[in-house]
């Protein structure tokens, strides 16, 4: 048996999605600039999932940009923001790369976090004023799962920075929220694929009535000149089947895999008492997403625990990374003030629509025997 427990890193492929993009892959081909027939039957599919990706996330067709995954959504956001309107860049802390790195290389102002993963509303006042041209929260964070109080962000920059535009990652919330709601304030919105079900490499960006940006790709007029390129019809197929079937079925998939959430961290917790709990405060895991379980465990490196639980087909991830040949922590943690020591052994187990009773199962019976073998001085990896 095995457990796939990195799904907020991606997401099996629904196997709809797979089947709606075959035709597109054979038959329908034409390039969608075209003129002709075959290339009117393309664009016709585009716009046809345009339609879907507007109704999911609470926008208007023309509204809807396409763009070659979320990386590039939120890159096109800041950059394009920037580029047309100047003026000083906010984001949080804890920010996935794709928007930190664009920010920090833009001179711009970083948002603390709190301790328990939110975005700290009383700092971010301090730093709008009428300079501010973006500000960029993200909806979920993508290590520790906490929703972000969105709405709240955007009363606050409309009242002390009301020429700034508002921009939000919501890549890891599709699967769990309603994020046409949860993002309605928002005059840029991003999404990717493959992280609910769709193929990678695909993704869009809601750029709302009124908005302009400079656009990161010229070339070709495509997408009314906010993106430049020849469309990949079948992937913005697929993309727009995965949204659709991933809205009828989050009701029930919220359920489902919340429990199974809870019964993981449950018997977690009995296996190994120590075990610290990210993004909660008292128990409560009502700011997190049904799908994230994210841990530390004292006294653990977890590249070591990673290696071990491959061995035995459980997939999980760290929440550090090497870089340039020295183990540090995640930037995530670090904002949250997670101890450095502890911040070393942090697991991220996220759960997806497709995540089985007997994947935790698995998941029980290997997470809490190597955090024993390593605590017992055995190695993770033979010589």
């Amino acid at each position: 048996m095995s457990a796939y427990l990195d799904n907020g890193a991606t997401t099996p492929m629904r196997p709809e999605a797979i089947a709606a993009m075959e035709p597109y892959l054979r038959g329908t081909f034409a390039n969608p600039s075209g003129a002709h027939r075959a290339a009117r039957d393309a664009r016709r599919a585009i716009e046809d999932a345009r339609d879907i990706i507007a109704e999911v996330l609470g926008a208007q067709p023309g509204e809807v940009v396409f763009t070659g995954g979320g990386s590039e959504a939120d890159n096109t956001a800041v950059f394009g923001v920037a580029r047309r309107h100047g003026g000083r860049l906010l984001c949080s802390r804890f920010e996935h790369h794709a928007v930190l790195e664009p920010v920090e290389h833009l001179g711009g102002d970083l948002v603390d976090i709190t301790p328990s993963g939110l975005v700290d509303l009383d700092h971010l006042d301090t730093l709008l004023d009428s300079d501010v041209g973006l500000v960029s929260v993200m909806a979920v964070n993508n290590e520790v799962g906490t929703i972000q109080p969105l709405p709240e962000v955007v009363e606050r920059v409309r009242r002390q920075a009301p020429d700034a535009l508002v921009h939000t990652d919501a890549v890891q919330a599709l699967c769990w929220l309603d994020v046409a709601e949860l993002t309605r304030g928002a005059d840029l919105v991003a999404i990717s694929g493959h992280k609910f079900g769709g193929p990678k490499g695909c993704g869009a960006l809601v750029v709302r009535e009124g908005v302009e940006i400079e656009p990161l790709i010229m070339g070709g007029g495509q997408e009314r000149d906010r993106r430049g390129g020849t469309h990949n019809v079948a992937g913005i197929v697929a993309l727009a089947e995965a949204a659709r079937l991933t809205v009828a079925g989050r009701a029930e998939t919220v359920n489902r895999v919340g429990a199974l959430r809870d019964r993981l961290l449950s018997g977690l917790f009995h296996h190994i008492p120590d075990l610290v709990e990210t993004g909660v405060t008292g128990g409560d895991r009502g700011a997190k997403i049904a799908g994230n379980a994210h841990v530390c465990i004292p006294g653990i490196e977890t590249e070591a625990l990673l290696v071990l639980l491959e061995r035995q087909d459980v997939f999980a991830s760290a929440a550090s990374s090497c870089a340039s040949g020295a183990m540090e922590p995640s930037h995530v943690l670090a904002a949250m003030g997670v101890e450095r020591q502890l911040a070393f052994g942090s697991l991220r187990l996220t759960l997806g629509p497709e995540t089985t009773g007997a994947e935790i199962d698995c998941a029980l019976e290997v997470i809490p025997a190597a955090v024993e073998q390593l605590r017992a001085g055995a190695p993770a990896v033979a010589s």
